[in-house]
């Protein structure tokens, strides 16, 4: 095995991205990771690969790199168990990849401009499960791997999080993938092919809130995802890696922080990866996605200092209110919406509920919600890659944007997250994968592109992966333009 990684490594030039896929036995021994090319083991160190120094093989032969190693391998030791002491022992999952990443970095200097993803196919100090039931033969890895690799304009990162979660629903989350990643840029193993007819509006772009570099100080936003905005234009953001509700008021420079410290937390005034925010106008209050916390809270600001929870036990990702008061809250896991009424602690299903899938009748991770004037309810669909239509009181959807698959043309979306409608009916996607906002028509057969689809980016006619958009009360756009931690403002001019 090793005269085989030094021939690969004699081809490889600047520049080149290297793949190396391994499917076997595999070990771990005083907190290094062995790859085990024959049955019988005597001294690992001796007769297997060690990770730590293939790696360190891999830098060195060029600059420029991009290093993809996937290893589908068990990591139990059964001599050692400082894995398994570490994961016990440590506070939070942070910790135990801190101390994963320290024992990594020993052996591997990372001098030049190469990059590297490192792909483990289960946890430290566990085992990765083989064929299974409908597996084809291959293990559980190396099936969800070929379920997502071939699909269109799919990132290495987010095709990652899909494998993620198929394994661990089929092995009932006792086999979990692990990721060891310094990629400065994106990749795809299928990339398609990306159009770019545009509006015919002018679009007056500014930055209304972040746009510094990711950070927790007043002028900064960290992964912001929904926005509230007011009658006076004043924008209220859930930054969600901040842990945070921050107002920034027309023309400001920074925010004010209104609910939550910069530490995550589930204590009064404290929250953990809030993801949306709404304003009641009955109870003058504002109603909070606390996804990291499994609730729903309402603050009423300055007059009351403590928060109230409205919903536990609960995987809120989005929230929106109907001209009647009723709350709409989005469960990505249980793949569904429910709506509630004041004082409700159940809630009643209006759209998905039929386990996670592609039917008419079901959802699967819905990421964003929106309710019009009629009753009618919008979903961005996120793994289905479409946006849906539930009419009140209807027992199935109608999709109304994408739904022909994952990709970057005009009739695709690619990870669909915020969507709003504006007063003649047109939606509007962030179609987050595609790094930009699109805009459907009633019964259009594909979208056009109003802001972005210039590849991820910061200039003036870029996005990075968006996750929200509104329109305050004069029809001018806003966008979380989330990786580029800012909001963004378009004012909308007829050519």
């Amino acid at each position: 095995m090793q005269i085989a990684i030094n021939k690969l490594c004699a081809t490889i030039n600047d520049g080149d991205c290297v793949l190396i896929y391994f499917s076997g036995h595999g070990m771990e021994e005083k907190g290094q990771t062995y790859l085990i090319p024959i049955e019988d083991i005597h001294n690992p160190a001796l007769n297997c690969i060690c990770l730590d120094k293939l790696l360190n093989q891999l830098n060195n032969c060029g600059d420029k790199l991009l290093n993809i190693v996937i290893l589908d391998s068990c990591r139990a030791d059964e001599k050692n168990n400082t894995w398994k002491s570490k994961a016990t022992s440590a506070e939070n999952e942070d910790d135990l990849k801190f101390a994963f990443d320290e024992v990594l970095s020993k052996n591997v200097r990372r001098k030049n401009d190469s990059q590297f993803f490192v792909i483990y196919s289960a946890d430290p100090g566990t085992v990765s499960y083989a064929a299974g039931p409908h597996t084809n033969g291959n293990s559980y890895f190396t099936h969800s791997l070929l379920n997502h690799i071939s699909t269109p304009d799919m990132k290495l990162e987010e095709m990652m999080k899909e494998v993620s979660r198929e394994i661990m629903l089929k092995s009932n989350y006792e086999q979990r993938p692990w990721i060891h990643s310094c990629l400065h840029e994106h990749f795809f193993f299928k990339k398609g092919e990306i159009q770019t007819k545009t509006t015919e509006l002018q679009l007056i772009e500014s930055t209304v809130a972040g746009g510094n570099e990711n950070g927790d100080k007043p002028n900064q936003l960290n992964g912001p995802q929904g926005i509230f905005i007011d009658n006076d234009k004043s924008v209220y953001i859930a930054d969600c890696w901040n842990h945070r509700i921050v107002k920034w008021e027309l023309d400001s420079n920074t925010g004010e922080r209104i609910v939550g410290r910069n530490k995550k937390g589930n204590q009064d005034n404290q929250l953990y990866w809030p993801k949306d925010i709404i304003f009641d106008k009955e109870n003058k209050s504002f109603i909070i996605a606390d996804y990291g916390n499994k609730r729903v809270i309402r603050y009423f600001g300055n007059n009351q200092t403590k928060q109230q929870i409205i919903i536990s036990n609960i995987d809120c990702c989005s929230l929106t209110i109907d001209k009647n008061g009723f709350i709409y809250v989005c469960d990505d896991q249980k793949h569904e919406v429910k709506r509630y009424k004041q004082g409700d602690t159940e809630g009643v299903l209006v759209a998905g509920g039929n386990k996670k899938g592609s039917q008419l009748n079901q959802l699967h991770s819905p990421d964003n919600i929106f309710i019009d004037e009629y009753g009618s309810l919008y979903i961005s669909d996120h793994c289905n890659q479409r946006v849906m239509k539930w009419k009140k009181d209807a027992k199935e959807g109608i999709v109304v944007a994408g739904g022909n698959g994952r990709g970057g043309s005009l009739k695709h979306l690619s990870s669909p997250s915020g969507v709003v409608v504006d007063r003649l009916g047109r939606i509007y996607v962030a179609d987050c994968g595609n790094d930009r906002i699109v805009r459907w028509c009633k019964e259009g057969k594909e979208g056009e592109i109003v802001v972005g689809g210039n590849g991820p980016g910061k200039e003036q006619n870029q996005l990075n992966g968006p996750t929200g958009v509104s329109f305050d009360n004069e029809e001018n756009l806003y966008v979380v333009d989330r990786n580029n931690h800012r909001i963004q403002k378009y004012e909308t001019v007829l050519n």
